[in-house]
């Protein structure tokens, strides 16, 4: 199972320093972890300070780690902080244009993801050549789940690109994803869970 930690610093606990310092600090956990992908989405920073933020949190994750940061949206930043790429949120730039931008600095192996949330999303996608999509959501918040969202999410996954199941996703219902086809489960609070960070199972 693949893992994609999107941040959200303003979901921890404390004053705007503390929060900062918390996701720093899940992010050099995540990265020991070994998940795969971490987002850096925190989508109230001006560029500036998001690339003050990107600078931090790739220092957090070793030279060596396999763990990929992300930035969401902002190819700008991902190329001026030395990300590994970007995830563009649905609706936002094209992902064809988004790795002509990488391509034009020198970046031809930067990852694009894209957030989707239908079959034909996930299509459009693999036509510009995105390296995953994320889709959701496939299960309500505090619900046991969206009535079709498996459903929606097998069908997603018929495509031939990897996919990322989002939405409501937990410890318990993260393996009917699997099964559903997905590649991994992408969340925020689902990393934010040390027992499912450090699952033996993970």
């Amino acid at each position: 199972m693949h893992l994609y930690y999107i941040t959200d610093r303003r979901q921890f606990p404390g004053d705007a320093q503390e929060q900062h310092q918390r996701v720093l600090a899940k992010i050099a956990e995540c990265a020991a972890a070994g998940v795969d992908y971490i987002q850096l989405r925190e989508k109230d920073l001006t560029p500036r300070a998001l690339h003050r933020l990107a600078e931090e949190a790739k220092a957090r994750i070793p030279a060596d780690s396999p763990t990929r940061l992300l930035i969401n949206s902002r190819v700008d930043v991902a190329i001026a902080c030395g990300a590994h790429g970007v995830h563009l949120p649905a609706n936002s730039m094209r992902a064809a244009d988004a790795r002509s931008i990488f391509a034009m600095a020198g970046r031809r192996d930067a990852i694009v993801a894209v957030s989707t949330h239908s079959v034909e999303e996930v299509a459009e996608a693999r036509a510009q050549g995105v390296d995953f999509v994320v889709f959701g959501p496939v299960f309500e918040k505090n619900t046991r789940g969206a009535p079709d969202g498996l459903q929606r999410l097998q069908a997603a996954c018929r495509i031939a690109i990897p996919v990322f199941a989002l939405g409501g996703v937990t410890r318990v219902n993260a393996p009917p994803c699997l099964a559903a086809g997905a590649t991994g489960v992408a969340g925020i609070r689902l990393f934010q869970d040390y027992a499912f960070l450090h699952s033996p199972e993970l």
